[in-house]
């Protein structure tokens, strides 16, 4: 059977140990049978392969960019990986930035490192998930400081197409509320469950705690 890049990158995941099945107590205090640890993409191998998947739904979804933007710390790495797929398997050349934690206040100086944007840009945030929203709300004043630039898009791995803690939206819903920037995903939930029940991963003893997580805490 030929994969979806989706269902190649769910794969992907598993194999990384970055997506796990179980019992595991959530930051938020939630009981959830799985977990997503992206820590554990450690190996060239792995960010490579990486790179390609972010790629991959930046082509999807015709996400155009001046410029790719990875926030600090996670975000650095998966900009770079990103933007080296984009040339070598979609032929499309953009700039990349990362922003420092702290201002330079010598040598070239600046909040970003990389290319430095220009007004009337297009960027693109990459990012490993989204649990609240906390890295883009952090860096979009330093990109306003920057430049009048225009935020084309933010680029997650999954979209755990959750509620938050005090919201009936997820933390991607908030994004396009609170900002109108539009959150695209390599795979969502949805696309999770949808693997265990085709045989595409192993898992099957959790589907219905999966569904039930999904119809207590799940947005559509």
């Amino acid at each position: 059977m030929s994969l979806t890049y989706k269902q190649q990158f769910i794969r992907f995941m598993v194999e990384s140990g970055v997506l796990r099945f179980g019992t595991f107590t959530l930051k938020s205090g939630r009981v959830a049978p799985y977990f997503i640890n992206t820590g554990n993409y450690k190996t060239g191998r792995q960010l490579a392969k990486l790179g390609e998947y972010y790629a991959a739904c930046i082509a999807e979804h015709g996400v155009k960019a001046d410029c790719l933007v990875g926030p600090a710390y996670k975000g650095i790495p998966l900009a770079v990986t990103a933007a080296v797929s984009l040339w070598n398997n979609h032929g499309v050349d953009v700039n990349y930035c990362f922003d420092r934690k702290e201002a330079k206040d010598h040598g070239e100086g600046g909040l970003f490192v990389g290319h430095q944007l220009s007004d009337g840009e297009d960027v693109v945030i990459i990012e490993d998930v989204m649990t609240s929203g906390k890295a883009l709300r952090e860096i979009l004043p330093k990109l306003e400081a920057q430049a009048k630039v225009n935020v084309a898009g933010m680029i997650i791995s999954v979209d755990r197409m959750e509620k938050g803690l005090n919201s009936d939206l997820s933390a991607v819903q908030e994004v396009l509320r609170d900002f109108g920037i539009k959150v695209y995903s390599i795979v969502t939930m949805a696309d999770i469950i949808d693997a265990i029940e085709q045989g595409i991963i192993e898992g099957k003893e959790y589907l219905t705690a999966m569904k039930e997580y999904r119809a207590k805490y799940g947005v559509n």
